[in-house]
Order: structure tokens, then sequence, then C-alpha cells
């Protein structure tokens, strides 16, 4: 299944920019555009406290006004009141955690802390505000200093195009005319992405029906050894939080957070030590083409081949090969086959956190067939892995393009001409 067509014949470069040039001069027809404040243009209001005297947590007959804070989708609904607070069409805006991620609300609500809140003041198209704000919301600058948040006063001053303002009813029929080609356009998107949802969905069947049956050996068929057997296993370590100069840009840190479900290898962690600091924990330095796996919590048994040296925290095993009889690909479908076992015997510790610690994971038992076997394996299931979780091809790739080309047009469409003028302040 290709859809790739559709989007590689887009424009770059030059013929970008021209395109996105001539389309909005036509649009405009020779109009001028201002860039209006948003406290010129909009009402800004910060979220308060829960309504603790009127809150339930499911909708009644009573209390069916929602309660919203940041998050994203049905993340953002905190319980239900009996009275809104926001009673007009309005776009909300995370304060805090999703900062930035815009949403257009058009029935009334009820916003509490790290929650922004926008309503018109006046005359405009707010589903054309909506998709403006969403081109710029990974923009916000925060300050780095302390818990990283939104605030009304760094609101004000950004820009928000109005196309004719002399003009309002030409400037209500342009915005109308972009609304209604970016919703048919969100629509398109919405629904290819739910059909290759669907279908990567059946093929992630596919895969673990496949990968159970060809991982399943009768006694005799394969010879069985314990992880400790085929290799060193490392449980990592983390910096001392006092210790500034062990963070910097040489070796990869891992964390479970860094380990997506899927995900065959880290490409890019979320944060790298110094040469100084690696070299302090030199014990737990596991080489590239290693196993990672994590040991502890919710996450448990998530798997990848860790691409470049690294050294991972405490939460996280690691296997360094020294078997050669056994090959890491391989290991890397045996372990995610056994991620529901690693997780019920790290439950069977009786802890608060499940857990499997090194020792016990040195003990866990895998079938290791012959290398000829095992390349047959990997042969059909490198394929399925690859359709179902690759990054670089496959149905995600597919499915992150749809993204991609949706946010390339909206993003043509709200590139109006803006001189000397900066959208943040």
């Amino acid at each position: 299944m290709k859809h790739e067509e559709s989007y590689a014949g887009m424009a770059t470069g030059k013929d970008r920019k021209s395109e996105n040039l001539s389309f909005i001069e036509k649009l405009l027809d020779g109009f001028e555009v201002e860039w209006k404040a948003l406290d010129a243009a909009f009402d800004i209001y910060a979220g308060g406290d829960v309504p603790k005297s009127a809150f339930s947590d499911v909708e009644t007959l009573e209390f069916n006004i929602p309660i919203l804070s940041n998050g994203i989708g049905e993340k953002a609904l905190y319980g239900w009141t009996n009275k809104a607070k926001i009673e007009k069409p309005s776009l909300t805006i995370s304060a805090r955690g999703t900062i930035g991620w815009t949403s257009y609300r058009d029935r009334p609500f009820f916003p509490i802390v790290r929650l922004l809140v926008l309503t018109s003041k006046i005359e405009l198209n707010l589903k054309y505000a909506y998709y403006f704000m969403k081109t710029i919301e990974s923009a916000y600058k925060v300050p780095p200093a302390g818990i990283p948040q939104l605030t009304k006063p760094m609101l004000k001053e950004i820009q928000i195009p109005i196309p004719c303002p002399d003009n309002p009813k030409k400037s209500l029929e342009i915005q109308a005319e972009i609304v209604r080609i970016l919703d048919a356009f969100t629509t398109y998107t919405a629904e290819l992405t739910a059909e290759l949802t669907a279908e990567l969905n059946l093929r992630k069947q596919q895969y673990n029906h496949y990968r159970d049956q060809l991982l399943s050996f009768e006694d005799g068929e394969v010879e069985w050894k314990t992880l400790g057997e085929i290799g060193r296993i490392v449980t990592g370590r983390t910096p001392k939080s006092s210790d500034t100069s062990a963070w910097g840009d040489e070796v990869d840190f891992v964390t479970p957070s860094d380990i997506k479900n899927g995900m065959r290898s880290i490409i890019c962690p979320s944060r790298r030590l110094s040469a100084e600091g690696a070299a302090s924990m030199s014990k737990v330095l596991i080489p590239s083409g290693s196993l990672l796996v994590t040991c502890i919590g919710a996450d448990m048994g998530k798997t990848v081949i860790n691409a470049n040296d690294c050294i991972p925290n405490q939460q996280i095993n690691a296997i360094i090969l020294t078997d050669e009889s056994a090959q890491v690909s391989y290991l890397f479908h045996i372990l995610t086959a056994l991620r529901d076992t690693l997780r019920r015997q790290g439950e069977a510790g009786g802890g608060t956190m499940p857990l499997v610690n090194k020792s016990d994971f040195s003990k866990v038992v895998v079938p290791i067939p012959s290398p000829e076997e095992q390349t047959r394996i990997l042969a059909i299931l490198d394929k399925f892995d690859a359709l179902t979780n690759s990054i670089s091809e496959g149905l995600p790739r597919e499915i992150e393009l749809r993204q991609q080309q949706y946010e390339y047009y909206r993003d043509l469409l709200l590139s109006f001409p803006k001189s000397n003028v900066e959208v943040m302040t």
C-alpha cells in the first residue's frame, strides 16, 4: 500500500516559496494584511481553581459542564461541574506540560489551572484563528528556569494576521475560504490516518501471531539457555543530581522513556553525558549492538538494540552478548515476545513497584535454534517489524507523512507577508 506519491510531488525550496507567494497573492487579490497583537484581538483568561463545591467525576444531568485543564484530547477533561465560566466559542492553550497545545472549543466549559483561554473581541472567524495558532504552538519562548510555564503576558504581544483589515466583509470571506480548505483537508487526513491506523493494527496482530508461531519450539528442537549464559547482564546507573559536570554531549544516556513500544533501536535519547561523566560510570558502559530491556514499572519489558555506545539508567537491564550462537536481532524478537512474561515475573515479587532485578533477569530462559534457523525466522519477522514499527518505512511512516502533508498545506495557507515584525516577542 503506497500513498507516498501524493506527498513526494509537493513543492520544495524555491518552488515552494513561489507557490506560497502566488497562492496568497491570488487569495488576497491586492489587499493588505494587518498583524494584530493577540490582546487586541482577544480577551485572554487564565484558568482558576477546581470548583470543589460543584464537582463530579462523571457527567450527570446536573453536572454536565466539562472542566478542562491542559492536555491533549480526552486527557484535557478533568471532571464536570454545573456552571460554565466560558460561554462563548473560544480557543484554549496549554500553559504547562504540553505547552502551547491549542484546541478549538465550541461549547461552554470551565477552565482550571494550567489552561489559558482566548475569546474573540473583534469580528473574526475563530476557526481561522485556531488554525493560525496551531502553526506557532511549538514556538513559545518560556523561561528555562524553574517549571516551564506559558503566562498571559507572554501571549499579549504575539501577532496574528488579519487579511483586508479595512474591508471586514472581504476579510471574513478570505478567512472562511482558508477554513473551508483546511477543514476539508483535516477530514481527509483524519479519514486516511484512521484507515492506515486500522491496517497498522491488523498488521501488528499478524506480526504477533507469526512471531509467537515461529518462536514456539518443542523440547529437543532447540537448545535452551539463560540470558546470563549468552551474555553479560548489566544494570544501569544515573549520575548524582548534584554532579552537574556529568552531563554533556559525548555519550548517550538512556532512560525507559527513550525506549518506545515496538522501536527497534534508539536514535536520539533525550539526554547525553559528558566524557567525564561517562568515564565515572565506565562499568555500565554498554557497547552498540547490545540489548536494553526496561526492568521496572508499567513499561517493564520494552526492548531495543542500542545503536550507539550508551549508559542506561538503573531502570534498565542490558545484555552484552558473549555467545556467538545467538544473534542480537533474533533475541530482540524473543524478548519482545516475552514482555508479558517479564511483567508477570516482576509483579510476582510482591513489591509496590513491579521489578525484575539483575539476578532474576539473568535466569530467564530463551530458545536458541541453529544460526540458519535464526536467519530464516529473522527474514520473516523483520519484514513485519519494518511494516508495523519502522519510523523510516512502513505504515508508521505513512501516517507521519500524512500529518506532515497536512501541516505543510496549513502553513502554506497561513503564510501571509510580514514586514519587520516579529511573531513572538
